[in-house]
């Protein structure tokens, strides 16, 4: 079933050889901006196919009699102005077929003055690459170049990079105020079903209509884990002609327990940095406001993991990362596993129709929880000091306790693509019985009632008719508040366990 083309994960794409994606309105946007004369930014985390985009507006800038020169900064970082200009001159004579003889900012200020016969476009990719030293100078003569830019042939300058250009260069100190930025986004649900499509015609090999819509969620549409994620499941199963949700779940599996991947990798390494603060994303309900000048905030969000949601707070973006983040922050237990395997009946938390009996199985958990605690599940830095927040011992104790129980019943478990606040959504499978089970701490009367709502929800959306609502409760919150109960809302059973704790002997200062 193979195809002349293939799904691209590296590099721009090349149409003749990738499935592409034209993105016209996009273009249009671009050539917009140009045809203005206007010299604008972009910005966008890695992957998200700018230099794809750029190649194209490149070409129909072209038909149009414009000479686009497109050159990366990515290796300038400690060039000398005279070695970046022999590099330009290099790249100037290839792009716009013109000698430049410039050998300083100055010269080349005059130079580009000069000529007027011409219609000339400069698209400087990983613009942060460029040597500091140099930047300003750069931006001076750019500056310098826009404002008379109807008297020469440079129409239009476009800085390209993976942070935030526009908050640089819009400096109040700044020589340079751009005042157009070019968004370059995810795809689409249906760019991404498009591009699968593109597969599907010329191979004849069929998407299941559920591992498209899984691939839009796990990856939020980002141009290059989509692209993974296709030719993952193509090249995995060359000879099947339809590709299932089993064949979906095999690669999620490789992605989140074996791929090793450039911007995952990295992903993991700014996250880490930034600990409690992901953590506070991943396992409480507690709303961040996004601002981009929180340093955590910038340096998460520029590498791809969070974004702005429609409430102007911080949320993840990537739902694969988020699930990546889950393992890569498991605490070291020292055996504690293997403490519960010892006491795990597994047999004797299912009923005689194969289902779980969640009563005796949160019973066990509850003793577990009496005998052990959380503190196994805490981690600490060289200096004593917690790595983790108290949020995140609690769902891994339990998550620990639950996999054990599924290891020896042959059960699985998974998560939803879901990237709500606080969520910890954990779907399992046991003899074909699915159960949704949501794990957080209790914060207030309000968000209790409101996480049963939430549950029923997301029980519908993934076609499950049970959820399982377990909350851990501080020992000073009043029973009033809350109970342990069985309801059905909107058509589906949610039942609500309540694990009790003491937060000043779990959580309080060690001896």
């Amino acid at each position: 079933m193979k195809g002349k083309r293939y799904f691209n994960t590296s590099g721009p794409n090349i149409p003749k050889e990738h499935y592409t994606l034209d993105r016209l309105d996009l273009v249009a946007k671009g050539k917009d901006l140009v045809y203005k004369s206007r010299y604008f930014t972009i910005w966008a985390p890695r992957q998200t196919g700018k230099s794809t985009y750029f190649r194209f507006l490149a070409i129909e800038l072209e038909k149009e009699d414009y000479k686009v020169a497109h050159i990366n900064f990515e290796n300038f970082k400690a060039a000398r102005e005279l070695e970046l200009f022999n590099s330009l001159k290099m790249d100037f004579l290839n792009f716009w077929q013109r000698e430049i003889f410039s050998k300083t900012f100055v010269e080349l200020f005059d130079e580009i003055r000069a000529i007027q016969d011409q219609k000339y476009v400069f698209i400087c990719d990983e613009i942060e690459g460029l040597n500091p030293d140099l930047f300003n100078q750069f931006l001076h003569t750019i500056r310098n170049l826009y404002h008379s830019r109807n008297s020469h042939c440079l129409k239009s300058v476009i800085l390209v990079g993976v942070s935030n250009i526009a908050g640089i260069i819009q400096d109040n100190a700044s020589p340079f105020n751009i005042a157009d930025e070019l968004d370059v986004p995810y795809f689409t649900n249906e760019e991404t079903k498009e591009l699968l499509e593109q597969h599907e015609a010329e191979t004849g090999q069929i998407f299941d209509k559920k591992v498209k819509v899984k691939i839009s969620e796990i990856t939020a549409n980002q141009p290059g884990l989509v692209n993974g994620f296709a030719r993952r499941l193509v090249e995995t199963n060359p000879n099947k002609e339809r590709i299932d949700y089993e064949d979906y779940l095999k690669v999620e599996d490789w992605y989140l327990t074996e791929a090793i991947d450039k911007n995952i990798a990295n992903i993991l390494k700014v996250a880490s940095k930034h600990r409690k603060f992901v953590e506070s994303i991943l396992f409480s309900e507690k709303t961040i406001s996004f601002k981009i000048d929180r340093p955590a905030i910038k340096d998460l969000h520029v590498n791809g993991l969070i974004k702005k949601g429609k409430n102007a707070d911080v949320e993840f973006w990537v739902p694969l990362y988020r699930k990546r983040l889950y393992d890569a922050f498991y605490p070291y237990t020292n055996g504690e596993g293997v403490r519960i395997a010892k006491n795990m009946l597994s047999e004797a938390y299912l009923t005689d129709t194969g289902k779980i009996n969640f009563d005796k199985l949160m019973d066990s958990y509850k003793s577990h929880i009496q005998l052990r605690g959380f503190r196994p599940y805490r981690q600490k830095d060289k200096k004593g000091r917690f790595k983790s927040i108290p949020e995140a011992a609690m769902i891994y104790s339990f998550e620990t306790f639950i996999s054990i129980f599924l290891q020896e019943i042959e059960g699985r478990s998974y998560r939803e693509a879901y990237v709500s606040l606080g969520n910890t959504d954990l779907i399992i499978n046991v003899k074909g019985h699915e159960y949704l089970i949501e794990s957080k701490k209790y914060y207030s009367p309000s968000n209790f009632k409101k996480g049963k709502v939430q549950l029923s929800y997301y029980c519908k959306r993934s076609g499950i008719t049970e959820g399982i609502y377990l909350v851990f409760v501080d020992n000073m919150v009043s029973l009033e508040f809350v109970k342990e109960s069985l309801e059905t809302i909107d058509g589906i059973e949610i039942k609500t366990y309540l694990i009790r704790y003491d937060e000043e002997k779990e959580f309080g200062i060690l001896p």
